[in-house]
């Protein structure tokens, strides 16, 4: 039961906010992959802690949208199709996000 409901859940957005949503995470998946959600230093899109501004802004849209559970329903997929490095980058990216924890 478990494996089917993994694959088989319904998603954690409205099918009103489904655009919105696929849009929210293909930037995230684009900024993983071409850009980091961190740096090694700030500005230039990071601020002073070093996140990766929009990557902030979308996790708080997803938040808004869907809580938890939609952001880490986008955690699942930028780390299948960005890498398990880039969401182990993102996770500290959104990190006091809505109480964030992947």
């Amino acid at each position: 039961m478990p494996f089917f409901f993994t694959w088989f859940k319904p998603r954690p957005y409205s099918a009103a906010n489904s655009r919105e949503v696929h849009s929210l995470l293909e930037e995230l998946i684009r900024i993983g992959i071409k850009e980091d959600y961190l740096s090694e230093i700030p500005g230039y899109g990071y601020n002073s802690q070093c996140r990766h501004i929009r990557t902030r802004e979308i996790g708080k849209r997803l938040h808004e949208l869907g809580g938890n559970e939609l952001m880490s329903w986008a955690f699942a997929r930028v780390r299948k199709q960005a890498g398990k490095v880039p969401a182990s980058h993102l996770e500290y990216a959104w990190n006091d996000i809505g109480g964030w924890q992947p």
